[in-house]
């Protein structure tokens, strides 16, 4: 039987007025890469915390194939949530050691692969003797994702893994990912803000936005919903007539829209030669959704 994580009327309220979660229904099914994507205070690292019982939700409840995740060490066991370890720890530096956290993830995660741990650890160039405080940005990050993914756990969630990384170590990271999930099917959950490099890893999206899920599916047929229509003003406000608009621009006589439309709606604006269509990507599509005051043209 296949097991998912599934959220039920989510909601988290903080200080008793601030709703960092209203009301979210989410299910995270087996062999998937997600990426949940919101702007900052969107709540998605509080909708991460509870998923991993790491906060406990106002109301709403929270299982995993089934069983509920909050005070369940067997569940627990089968999630890893992976954050960007702090070189601060208790009001003074973090002296643990790269070895200390990989010897903690061993003893917590019961699928967890020493084999798969150590040659991150050398791909990474990560010093076990050092302290995480002495460590960069970027070697946090990578430690962070050496316990994500060493931990095998089946569902693995990384909140903003590459915030410290270069470009290169960026994608030798979306390429380890896609590796690992080839070999081992488990799910990912892949938070992060720079959408332009991760959005071909993400099979499924789910975006949040104001403590509420504004889209949730599969990250390709979301996206080809988007067009930006461009030229005459006149032109363009005669094809998209009828249309979903969620931005526009005028440059002078000219202007240009994005607009959401289905297969019938893109066949018929497709025929007007007096218009340009161009495609969008996932971060543009981010950004018009998450700006626009839709309305139909």
């Amino acid at each position: 039987m296949e097991k998912t994580l599934q959220a039920k009327a989510l909601t988290k309220v903080y200080n008793k007025n601030k709703k960092a979660l209203d009301g979210v229904d989410v299910v995270f099914r087996p062999g998937c890469i997600y990426g949940l994507i919101g702007r900052n205070g969107a709540g998605k690292t509080t909708l991460l915390s509870c998923l991993t019982a790491q906060a406990n939700p106002t109301q709403g409840e929270i299982t995993y194939g089934g069983e509920k995740v909050w005070e369940n060490a067997a569940v627990l066991g089968e999630i890893c949530f992976a954050r960007e370890m702090s070189p601060i720890l208790f009001m003074g530096p973090n002296t643990y050691k790269v070895k200390d956290y990989l010897r903690a993830a061993r003893m917590y995660y019961p699928h967890w692969d020493e084999a798969y741990a150590k040659r991150l650890v050398e791909q990474f160039g990560l010093e076990p003797k050092k302290r995480i405080n002495a460590l960069s940005k970027g070697m946090l990050s990578m430690l962070t994702i050496v316990l994500a993914m060493a931990s095998m756990a089946p569902i693995t969630i990384l909140d903003e893994p590459v915030a410290g990384l270069d470009v290169v170590a960026r994608e030798q990271f979306y390429k380890l990912l896609l590796e690992d999930y080839e070999n081992t099917q488990r799910t990912f959950i892949v938070s992060t803000h720079i959408l332009e490099e991760a959005a071909t890893i993400f099979e499924e999206v789910v975006l949040l936005d104001k403590g509420k899920i504004l889209e949730q599916g599969n990250t390709e047929e979301l996206v080809s919903q988007f067009h930006y229509v461009s030229g005459k003003k006149e032109d363009v406000e005669q094809a998209v007539e009828g249309m979903k608009v969620l931005s526009q621009e005028t440059m002078g006589k000219t202007k240009g829209v994005v607009v959401r439309c289905g297969a019938e709606q893109l066949e018929i604006l497709q025929q007007n030669t007096t218009v340009d269509i161009s495609p969008m990507n996932l971060q543009k599509v981010f950004i018009a959704l998450t700006t626009s005051n839709c309305k139909e043209a």
